[in-house]
């Protein structure tokens, strides 16, 4: 590609994500420094010129021990605004999983709307794009930024992935709950084309009121068959074990998960490990740090989604099109 008036910098905590999408890009990824100081603050700067370029960075807001959300969060935001200031011509947050996409709508009185505020934030420091990989409410996203967005999915990754593996089966498509029936419907009418065959669908009712989730009710045929459920991200795996048991009770043959991104949090090691779960699919946008189950991590397929974001960055700066890419 045509790279003259391209930089690609990844915050540290996100190198080896980087560093994969600068090799698949063919460029090296540009010099900065962070630097702590004793009282907890920071700073980060780039260490090459930057005025007039085309400026991509590199950051995945989850967190971990060694920094928490809004550590990572901040450290982003404030790179951003040293390049804005360093006169960049445009910077794009490169943004494998953004973080309070949950937190997209009031669902108590004065519940606070997350997601806007985080694009708020974005928007006050001079970011010129966002590119991210399956948000949580795609429509939220899209209308809590006021900077131009780009929405990736994995989608075509899953896809390549089953089609081998599922050829010769029955296989349902299942959403584990009704919020996310769109999603999963989009996913199996990308598999039943890339197999030619038909692909049935399913849903599991989910209620969820201050941290209880409820609701047995499940809406599909399963018996005999591959389920598949489908869901942006697993944190607990709550969701994904009550639906998974629900299938196993329903008579399917075998049942897998994919989810674009594994938070892994709370009780998953147990959840993932469970003999209702088969196999467990996830990307690479965060790395499974909380996973200490060798069942659990056994069970666990990361399919590596930077070709797809070095691809959707040559987009970005050569003016060519998201959605042909997608």
């Amino acid at each position: 590609m045509n790279n003259k008036n391209l930089l690609l910098f990844t915050l540290n905590e996100s190198r080896a994500f980087g560093e994969s999408i600068s090799q698949a890009l063919g460029i090296d990824l540009s010099e900065h420094e962070e630097r702590e100081f004793e009282d907890g603050e920071h700073k980060s700067r780039p260490l090459v010129n930057v005025r007039g370029r085309d400026v991509f960075v590199v950051h995945s807001l989850y967190g971990m021990q060694k920094q928490s959300v809004n550590d990572k969060l901040c450290r982003l935001l404030f790179f951003i605004g040293a390049l804005k200031d360093a006169s960049a011509s445009t910077v794009t947050a490169v943004v494998p999983y953004l973080c309070y996409a949950r937190k997209d709508k009031k669902s108590q009185p004065r519940d606070p709307v997350t997601t806007r505020y985080i694009a708020s934030l974005f928007e006050a420091v001079g970011t010129d794009r966002v590119l991210t990989l399956d948000v949580h409410n795609l429509a939220a996203f899209q209308n809590s930024f006021r900077c131009q967005t780009d929405h990736l999915e994995a989608k075509s990754l899953m896809v390549r992935y089953f089609v081998p593996l599922l050829r010769d089966e029955e296989v349902v498509v299942v959403s584990p709950d009704v919020g996310g029936i769109k999603r999963a419907e989009q996913f199996r009418q990308a598999l039943a084309n890339a197999t030619g065959k038909t692909v049935l669908s399913a849903f599991m009712e989910k209620h969820r009121s201050k941290g209880v989730v409820s609701g047995e009710t499940f809406v599909g045929d399963v018996k005999g068959k591959v389920a598949l459920i489908v869901d942006d991200l697993i944190s607990t795996g709550t969701t994904i074990l009550r639906t998974a048991t629900a299938c196993r009770k329903l008579g399917a043959k075998n049942v897998y998960a994919a989810a674009t991104h594994g938070v892994f949090t709370g009780a998953a090691n147990e959840v993932l490990a469970n003999e209702a779960l088969d196999k467990v699919i996830i990307t690479n946008t965060i790395p499974p740090l909380r996973l200490d189950s060798q069942v659990a991590r056994s069970k666990l397929e990361i399919l590596d989604a930077t070709p797809l974001f070095a691809s959707a960055i040559q987009c970005i700066h050569t003016g060519g099109s998201i959605v042909d890419l997608l």
